[in-house]
C-alpha cells in the first residue's frame, strides 16, 4: 500500500506539472501572437492601396498583391535606397566602433590592475543616469563649432561609445579564469595578445549580444539624425520615413512598405546570431 500510494502521488504530480506546462505554453503563445499581429498587419498593408488599408474588418490577406508601394519607395528620385545606404553605412561604423571600444574597455576594467580602477568604472557607470536629451543642445553647439553638423561623422562618433556595452563586456571578461592570463603572461604574451588572441575569442556570445543590441539601437536611431542632419540626401531610414507625411496627410501604404524593408536587416541578423545571443544573455546574467 505505501508503494502504491507513492506511485499514485508521483503520477499526480507529473500530471499536474504537465498541465501547468501546457497552460503556460498556451499563455505565452497567445502573448507572442498578440505581439506579432502589428507586424503582420504592417506586412499586409504594404501591399494595399490607401482605400483598402483601413477597411474593417481587417483583410489580413490582400485581395490582390500589388508591388506598387515597394516600387514607388525604392525608385523615387530621392529614393528609399539612399536612406537605406546611409543607415547601413552609419550603423556599420557605429557598431564596429562600439565593439572595439567596449571590448577594450571591458577587458581593461576586468583584467588589468591600475590605480582608481573601481572608482573610474563606477563613475563611468554613473553617466547612465544622465538622460540623452540633456546632451542634445551642448552636443549640437560643440559639433556646430567643429563643423560636424549636417554630416554623418557627427552621428557616428557619439555612437561608437556605450556605457552598457562596456559593462556587458566587463562582466563577461570577469568570468574568464585569471590563471589563463597568468599562463599567457608566463609564456611572454603582452596585454594586446592576451586581449586579442586569448580573451576575445572566448567572449563570442557577449560580442554577438552587443552586436545585436548596438545594431538595433543605431538602426532605429531617430533623435540625433533629426537634430544634426539637414540635407535630404543624408537622411537615415527613421528620418526618411517622415518624408511620406505632408500637409495633405500621411501615405500609410508607402510607410508600411518602407518599414517592412527596414525590418529585413534586423530580422536577418537576429536569425543568424540567435544562438550566441541567448547564450550571451544567459552567461552575463547568471555569472555577472
Amino acid at each position: 500500500m505505501p508503494q502504491r500510494a507513492g506511485v499514485s502521488h508521483t503520477w499526480a504530480r507529473t500530471r499536474r506539472e504537465r498541465l501547468v506546462k501546457t497552460v503556460m505554453t498556451a499563455l505565452f503563445l497567445g502573448i507572442g501572437l498578440l505581439m506579432v499581429l502589428p507586424f503582420l498587419w504592417m506586412a499586409s498593408a504594404s501591399f494595399k492601396n490607401a482605400a483598402d488599408i483601413f477597411v474593417y474588418p481587417v483583410q489580413w490577406i490582400p485581395q490582390s498583391w500589388d508591388l506598387y508601394n515597394y516600387k514607388k519607395v525604392w525608385l523615387e528620385p530621392v529614393c528609399f535606397a539612399v536612406y537605406y545606404w546611409n543607415s547601413i553605412k552609419i550603423t556599420f561604423l557605429q557598431v564596429l566602433g562600439t565593439l572595439v571600444t567596449s571590448s577594450l574597455a571591458g577587458f581593461a576594467f576586468a583584467k588589468l590592475n591600475f590605480r582608481f580602477k573601481e572608482p573610474l568604472f563606477l563613475l563611468y557607470l554613473a553617466t547612465m543616469i544622465i538622460p540623452q536629451q540633456v546632451l542634445f543642445v551642448p552636443r549640437f553647439i560643440m559639433f556646430d563649432y567643429m563643423g560636424l553638423v549636417n554630416t554623418h561623422i557627427g552621428i557616428i562618433l557619439p555612437g561608437m561609445f556605450t556605457v552598457l556595452g562596456t559593462f556587458l563586456m566587463r562582466q563577461f571578461f570577469s568570468t574568464l579564469p585569471g590563471e589563463l592570463l597568468e599562463a599567457a603572461k608566463v609564456d611572454g604574451a603582452g596585454y594586446w595578445r592576451m586581449y586579442w588572441q586569448i580573451s576575445l575569442p572566448l567572449t563570442k556570445p557577449a560580442v554577438v549580444t552587443l552586436l545585436i543590441l548596438a545594431f538595433t539601437w543605431h538602426w532605429n536611431e531617430y533623435e540625433n539624425p533629426l537634430i544634426l542632419l539637414r540635407d535630404r540626401e543624408l537622411f537615415t531610414i527613421p528620418i526618411g520615413l517622415s518624408s511620406y507625411m505632408d500637409e495633405n496627410g500621411t501615405n500609410y501604404p508607402l510607410i508600411m512598405a518602407a518599414s517592412c524593408s527596414a525590418l529585413a536587416p534586423l530580422i536577418l541578423i537576429v536569425a543568424i546570431c540567435q544562438r550566441w545571443f541567448v547564450e550571451g544573455i544567459a552567461s552575463t546574467g547568471l555569472k555577472g
